[in-house]
């Protein structure tokens, strides 16, 4: 046991002195622990933590006249209840802001998943919203990597 412990300690500080951990570390703050990729074309979205799928759910962007933004964000607020003060005090549950007032939430309008409905939100089911939230407030906001494309 002895000798195992001294080889183990051995390893240790030989990749200390050679930096490795601190390269290692490094490399691990730039990739995401959850990865949020929303496909306009098929109104669905991947969710991965730590490089594995967690989730594929279906989703509602925009509809016709409203857009949801194409890009890449690092979502910067979360609210377990939001009412849009834009949009008649629509409630937005487990809302996850991502760009100014766009966020990925829960809706009531389930029937409409998969299909554009939205006035730029990435709506879920509320099940689904309610995961997605529990997972980013586990990981963390600098942790999480929210994408659109088309």
């Amino acid at each position: 046991m002895k000798r195992l412990i001294s080889l183990l300690t051995g390893m240790f500080l030989a990749l200390l002195v050679c930096g490795l951990p601190a390269q290692a570390s490094a490399t691990a703050k730039s990739v995401a622990a959850v990865t949020i990729v929303v496909d306009i074309s098929s109104q669905s979205m991947a969710v991965d933590v730590n490089g594995w799928p967690y989730g594929r759910w279906l989703v509602s962007t925009a509809r016709e006249g409203y857009h949801t933004p194409r890009g890449t964000w690092r979502p910067f607020l979360l609210k377990k209840i939001h009412y849009s003060k834009k949009y008649d005090n629509s409630p937005m549950p487990n809302s996850i802001f991502f760009l100014g007032g766009f966020a990925i939430h829960g809706t009531y309008y389930a029937k409409y998943l998969g299909r554009p409905a939205s006035h730029g939100c990435v709506r879920l089911a509320p099940d689904h919203a309610l995961m997605l939230y529990d997972l980013v407030q586990k990981y963390g906001l600098g942790s999480t990597r929210i994408s659109i494309v088309d």
